[in-house]
């Protein structure tokens, strides 16, 4: 192959992931093929030599979220301060967890041994456990938590919240401002204050009896 045509190749191959992207995104796993193929600008055999399935573009799709989710984990640990890189990092978790969750659901069906399925799964935790341990070491998370249960508390609230209207999205915000005051590290309980029993015990307020 010429290196015109590898060019070519490339960028058909690009622009296909482009109309998937957003072909997925307005009419679910299902969209049709060959709408995607139009979108593109490509005829459907360009399609079917870059992806011969639909598993394999669902597939090639996720990964390129996937990515794109892990990248933000980087740029976030780079530029802000740990609790809020966390947080930005969750709110980044939910909406890609809220687009493709179908998208995951389907892959499943399609191929359930489609490579990179556990290697995506991966990626997203450890990138959760690099911005979460980044937390957890200058104390604004609480150290009991791990990256899966933090996951795991997010997606619930991606799973149950697939609409897209104002009052979906202000629970939406509700419910992860719920889950990051639950990660943080809790505010040490302040001592009693003094009764008369205690200053008895210990001698009185200036320590004499």
């Amino acid at each position: 192959m010429t290196a015109a045509r590898r060019t070519d190749a490339r960028r058909n191959r690009e622009l296909l992931l482009a109309a998937a992207h957003e072909a997925f995104g307005e009419s679910g796993p299902e969209a049709s093929l060959n709408d995607i193929a139009r979108r593109a600008g490509v005829g459907p055999g360009t399609l079917y030599r870059h992806f011969p399935t639909r598993a394999a573009l669902l597939a090639a799709v996720l990964q390129e979220r996937v990515d794109r989710l892990c990248a933000r984990a980087e740029e976030l640990a780079a530029s802000r301060p740990a609790d809020r890189a966390l947080a930005a990092w969750l709110r980044a978790f939910v909406a890609h967890a809220r687009v493709n969750q179908g998208l995951g659901g389907a892959l499943l069906l399609e191929a359930p041994d489609a490579p990179g399925t556990d290697d995506c799964h991966r990626r997203i935790e450890n990138a959760a456990a690099a911005v979460l341990t980044r937390a957890q070491r200058d104390g604004s998370a609480r150290p009991d938590i791990s990256p899966d249960d933090l996951l795991r508390l997010t997606l619930g609230i991606a799973v149950t919240n697939t609409r897209r209207g104002p009052e979906d999205e202000a629970r939406v915000e509700r419910l992860l401002a719920l889950v990051l005051d639950a990660t943080r590290t809790p505010a040490p309980t302040p001592p009693p204050p003094p009764t008369a029993e205690t200053e008895a015990e210990t001698g009185g307020w200036d320590g004499q009896r």
